[in-house]
This record gives structure tokens, C-alpha cells and sequence, in this order.
């Protein structure tokens, strides 16, 4: 019974960060970690957004998108100097360029200044994976590497050596035994 608990324990522990990595898994395209809290109550810092790549034209008023904007960095993105920030579209305005989009964070008392263009559009949300934000920003730092890597492969090892010791001890041990018994026949 133990055994099963673990188990059931260890991918829910592992499994969202594994579809963060590989959001193509569940069928979305990107994954980035929220860096703010403008989309409080649903989106909050240190969770993970999913993010399908999506036609502009296919945008409608009320969902949550992903668009790239030079004035924010609401969302931590592993692309160098792209800022990425994810709003609901509040409207939609049609353009010669395509649509744009009038965007704001559900927190935020006013709306975005201007409007998204559809050149900027990097997708719409699909699924927001709670916390594991901080534990992937967290594993991007000196310490998080040390205590997520070093310190449990330390620990595998002293696991080991200890495994080790403890068969040549007892190795030894019977050793020392059959010996004592061959001798105690004479």
C-alpha cells in the first residue's frame, strides 16, 4: 500500500513540471512562468501558463492570450529580450494589419495602454499549472541547482558508499565466521 502512495505521490509531484517542460505533451505549444499578479485571482505569480498557438482571427473577446510587449515583463520567458505579458482581451478592434486586441489584467483597475497588434500575438492560455513557477525560477539560480542537483546526487552517493560498506562488512563478517567454524572442527 505504501508503495502505491509513493508512487501516486511522485507524479503528481513530477508530472506538471514534466508538462511544463513538454507542454506538447497535453497539446499546447509554449509553457512561460507568470512574474506578476495582474491576472489575480486565476493567473498568479509563480504559476505556469500553456499556451496554444492560435490565429489572430480566432481570438475572441474574453480570452486570455500571451502577446509579446517592450513596456512589461509580466511573464518570465526563455527568450532573451522578449517581454511577455498575459491579459484577457477586453475588446478587438479590425485593422488593415489584422485585428488588434484591447487587453487587460483582471487585477488591474484600467485597461492596457493601446491595442495588441496581431504581429505581437504569441497565443491564447489553455491551462495554468499553480506554483511551480517558483520552483523552476527557483532551479534557475546558484542555489537552486545545488539544492535540487548537488544535494540529492550527494545523497545517492553517500546511499551507495554506505550500501557498499555494509556488504563487505557483512562479506567480511561471514568470512570471519566460516573460518571460526573450520577451525573449531580440528
Amino acid at each position: 500500500m505504501f508503495s502505491i502512495v509513493a508512487a501516486a505521490l511522485l507524479i503528481a509531484v513530477v508530472l506538471p513540471f514534466a508538462i511544463f517542460n513538454v507542454p506538447q505533451a497535453i497539446g499546447a505549444e509554449r509553457s512561460f512562468v507568470v512574474g506578476s499578479s495582474s491576472m489575480n485571482p486565476i493567473i498568479e505569480t509563480g504559476d505556469a501558463v500553456l499556451v496554444n498557438d492560435i490565429s489572430p482571427t480566432a481570438i475572441e473577446e474574453g480570452d486570455v492570450i500571451t502577446f509579446i510587449d517592450g513596456d512589461r515583463a509580466t511573464i518570465q520567458a526563455g527568450q532573451a529580450g522578449s517581454n511577455l505579458v498575459t491579459h484577457r482581451v477586453i475588446d478587438i478592434e479590425q485593422t488593415t494589419q489584422g485585428p488588434a486586441f484591447k487587453t487587460k489584467g483582471d487585477a488591474n483597475e484600467e485597461a492596457d495602454r493601446g491595442y495588441v497588434p496581431a504581429s505581437a500575438l504569441v497565443g491564447r492560455v489553455m491551462a495554468t499549472i499553480p506554483y511551480i513557477g517558483h520552483v523552476i525560477v527557483f532551479a534557475g539560480t546558484q542555489l537552486g541547482v545545488f539544492a535540487l542537483v548537488a544535494i540529492p546526487l550527494g545523497l545517492l552517493i553517500l546511499g551507495e558508499l554506505y550500501d557498499l560498506a555494509r556488504a563487505a562488512r557483512n562479506e567480511w563478517n561471514g568470512a570471519a565466521t566460516a573460518s571460526e567454524g573450520s577451525q573449531g572442527d580440528r
